[in-house]
């Protein structure tokens, strides 16, 4: 039987709502001077933005959530399971080393890309072979989850290499990389309520 504590819905469920209300903030704050569409989250968090605060303290609370989902999901993979909380360690690391407001960071490239990995990676690490799995823990969702995540990075090295919509490319990406691991927890406790419940 599928067994995940109850509390794994709010560490999981929290963790892409202030991520999201974190750029979104910030965003307002920002401005006209900041164009969603073209510039990343990052740029949001930079040193002198505006709302740099708001944008570091969802990166600080989407990491701890991660930490957190990946030590409660028992049903999923060790290596899964590492691999997300590495990505939540990322998403820490990411925080305290923002980019500069324009140009780049090797330092600030290096951990944003380490912890898309990660993140890619988890679902097909994490999944179950056996078909009484949760289905989200099921092989097919896993892989094809990851490859959709790969193809969104892609899309996003091209906007950031044409100077085009890599926001919405970036923002693509992290909400499905940051709402993944509450698809997993919902799974896994239907399958517990289904797995209780008398058949007919």
């Amino acid at each position: 039987m599928t067994n995940v504590p109850k509390w794994l819905v709010l560490s999981s469920g929290s963790g892409p709502l202030l991520f999201t209300a974190g750029w979104v903030v910030a965003a307002h704050m920002e401005g006209s001077a900041y164009d969603p569409v073209r510039q990343t989250i990052s740029v949001l968090a930079a040193y002198g933005a505006a709302g740099s605060w708001v944008m570091t303290c969802g990166l600080l609370a989407l990491g701890v959530c991660h930490m957190l989902t990946a030590w409660g999901l028992r049903p999923a993979a060790v290596a899964g399971r590492v691999a997300l909380a590495g990505g939540g360690v990322a998403a820490l690391l990411v925080a305290v080393i923002p980019a500069p407001y324009s140009g780049g960071s090797l330092r600030h490239g290096t951990v944003a890309g380490v912890g898309f990995a990660l993140l890619a990676v988890w679902p097909v690490l994490a999944a179950d072979g056996r078909g009484s799995a949760p289905w989200a823990l099921r092989r097919v969702p896993s892989f094809t989850v990851t490859a959709v995540m790969l193809v969104g990075a892609a899309w996003f090295v091209v906007e950031t290499q044409r100077h085009g919509a890599a926001g919405v490319a970036e923002r693509f990406v992290t909400a499905l990389q940051s709402c993944w691991p509450f698809v997993v927890v919902a799974s896994c406790l239907l399958e517990s309520r289904n797995a209780r419940t008398p058949s007919a």
